[in-house]
């Protein structure tokens, strides 16, 4: 059984690997600054399915994009 940095996998054979890189402080709107997922996202990635953890990951470099732009 393979356990995830927020809980347990999804049950997927072979699941999305989180983008946790250990820098885990949310800014003002509740969102890492080290992986750019929010609360809402880090709680749901442990049972989250391959399709949704790739839909929180495309929000995430989303967000990373625009955090970039506004430096």
């Amino acid at each position: 059984m393979t356990i995830d940095v927020v809980g347990l996998n999804s049950g997927d054979p072979d699941p999305v690997e989180s983008p946790c890189i250990r820098l885990c402080t949310l800014d003002d709107d509740d969102v890492c600054i080290g992986c750019f997922r929010s609360m809402a996202e880090i709680c749901a990635w442990g049972t989250a399915s391959n399709n949704e953890r790739q839909q929180i990951l495309i929000a995430c470099e989303l967000r990373q994009a625009t955090s970039r732009q506004r430096a």
